[in-house]
């Protein structure tokens, strides 16, 4: 069996785990639950604040102490153990710290993963830049399957989507024990400070301005990177409320709508080389913040008959937000960095964009949402989503007049600095 087809299996595998949930956890919330909208928001936060603890401290580990591979299938054997339980929670607190404990465990795997691959790919002589983004779609695809699965066997709205997500998970935790061992660099001397062996000198690329700017803005969108996951499918869902559009097949198979936007996501990623090459880091991340905007305000004009048009032009966009300044900030780490602290910045890009991101981003919509937008328990979509526009737009026109970078098309073609 090859290198590159091992680690496409590691990375189907990676976000089946997440998607069979991710997408439709909405709807078991209300749906079946029927827990409020403020707390639901605390709920997403957890995997912001998962992101801020641990993508971090576990790249230091991978960098320093333990095979990443190792470490990369333990968590996700805990984090399985966790998943397996909640079908077992009957109110929203305790909801809240399970799923916490799961994503402790989960979402450092993601950086992990990226780190894993890379390591794998450069000992076997592979170029990076080239090589990964056709493995990471099959991440998305994994995504997309359990998204599938879980919408057609009836389960949007059931228990059932954490029993799916905990077996893949133990599926992948005892898969990873077979991968080629990535070995911790080990390339500090013995004369370095403590500060340096405990690899927390990746945080001094926080003195250097661009990278500084680019964590910020990792941040800022990192914000907008969970909104339509947290209540893209609830929204589609509640078109059940209106009459004339009930039946419709949105309703009945939102989740398979939503997965449009992962399906996006597999040919933008195989352009992000091409595109990469052509405009260079600074134009790919710009494009992907328009791209945002694009999203929301195409879905707050959608609607499932005569606007079912640009609900799915807005999942096509997704691919496009999503991949453009995820995968491509990725990449952008590993070529601008120290071979030593490489994994702990992947860690350090986590924890901006998946951490405090996400974590003010889940909190403070809920409460928005909430507050200014929910009249007598009716959500109001169409506002909601060009709130989120308005946002996006913001950050765009920031990044844009703030964010100096240099295209050298020859050294995203080479993978170096």
């Amino acid at each position: 069996m090859s290198i590159k087809f091992r680690l496409t299996i590691m990375s189907f595998l990676q976000f089946f785990v997440w998607g069979a949930w991710l997408i439709t956890v909405g709807n078991y919330w209300f749906a079946t639950k029927q827990w409020s909208g403020a707390d639901f928001g605390a709920i997403f936060s957890t995997l912001g604040i998962s992101s801020i603890i641990m993508p971090a401290i576990t790249g230091i580990i991978a960098d320093k102490f333990v095979n990443a591979e190792k470490l990369y299938g333990v968590l996700h054997i805990l984090g399985g153990l966790a998943l397996l339980y909640i079908p077992q929670v009957d109110n929203p607190t305790t909801f809240y710290y399970v799923i916490f404990a799961a994503m402790l465990c989960y979402m450092p795997t993601i950086s992990l993963s990226n780190s894993v691959a890379y390591n794998i790919l450069k000992s076997n002589d592979y170029d990076v830049v080239k090589v990964f983004p056709p493995i990471r779609v099959w991440g998305t695809i994994g995504f997309i399957v359990a998204m599938w699965i879980t919408n057609l066997t009836g389960n949007k709205a059931s228990y059932n989507m954490f029993y799916l997500s905990a077996f893949a998970a133990f599926a992948l935790g005892i898969y990873s024990f077979t991968l080629p061992k990535c070995t911790p660099q080990k390339l500090i001397s013995k004369d370095a400070s403590v500060f340096e062996k405990l690899g927390l000198n990746a945080f001094k690329l926080f003195a250097t301005y661009k990278m500084a700017l680019f964590f910020l803005f990792s941040m800022f969108l990192g914000g907008a990177l969970q909104l339509t996951n947290m209540y893209g499918d609830v929204y589609l869902s509640e078109f059940a409320k209106v009459p004339e559009y009930a039946n419709s097949f949105v309703v009945k198979y939102s989740t398979i709508i939503m997965s449009i936007s992962q399906i996006s996501e597999t040919l933008f990623i195989l352009a992000i080389p091409f595109f990469l090459k052509r405009f260079g880091i600074k134009q790919v991340m710009l494009i992907s913040m328009l791209a945002w905007v694009l999203r929301f305000g195409l879905f707050a004009y959608g609607n499932p008959v005569d606007g079912l048009w640009m609900i799915i032009m807005s999942c096509v966009v997704y691919g496009m937000a999503f991949d453009f300044f995820n995968i491509s900030g990725s990449l952008f780490i590993e070529t601008t960095t120290d071979a030593r602290v490489r994994s702990s910045a992947q860690g350090l890009f986590m924890m901006m964009s998946n951490g405090f991101g996400a974590f003010f981003g889940g909190l403070l919509s809920g409460m928005v949402i909430d507050k200014y937008f929910t009249h007598a328990g009716v959500r109001d979509w169409h506002n909601i989503w060009l709130s989120f526009a308005g946002y996006a737009l913001v950050i765009a026109i920031l990044f844009a007049v703030m964010f100096k970078h240099k295209h050298n098309s020859n050294a995203v073609a080479n993978g170096s600095h």
